[in-house]
């Protein structure tokens, strides 16, 4: 399982667009393009930025279930991961991943209220390669 872990790794660092699921209150899937994760610790906690007001967090607050999508279109590779999102409002979360041009999207700063920190925490995927998918458990 290591070397899937590695190769879906790279291809996660590797995304220019990520998809972020959520799931809406008449238990809908809700599909959402963003930029790529901001940092990763193996693949099963992975964080992204977000509007705090956005309705990807209302959902995720109301329904924490969510799933994550990653394809390389260039080599037609791809992983869906499912598991769980939690919204960390907290300074050092924030700190965590902020970059100075970030600026842009929270004009405000690190501290904008409008900007919070979502974390993925990955429980089971499938990997999709070479016209074969494989299922797989995420531990660790």
């Amino acid at each position: 399982m290591n070397d899937v872990e590695k190769i879906i790794g790279n291809l996660i660092d590797k995304v220019e667009v990520s998809f972020i699921a959520s799931v809406d209150g008449d238990g809908f899937p809700n599909m959402k393009a963003m930029l790529p994760p901001r940092k990763r610790e193996g693949i099963k906690y992975i964080y992204f930025t977000t509007n705090t007001s956005s309705m990807r967090v209302r959902q995720y607050k109301e329904n924490p279930k969510a799933s994550v999508y990653f394809c390389d279109n260039h080599c037609f590779k791809g992983v869906i991961l499912k598991g769980t999102m939690v919204v960390l409002e907290d300074q050092n979360s924030k700190e965590m991943i902020w970059h100075d041009g970030d600026k842009i999207y929270y004009p405000l700063g690190v501290t904008d209220p409008d900007y919070c920190v979502i974390k993925f925490t990955a429980s089971e995927g499938r990997y999709y390669s070479d016209f074969a998918s494989e299922n797989f458990e995420v531990t660790g």
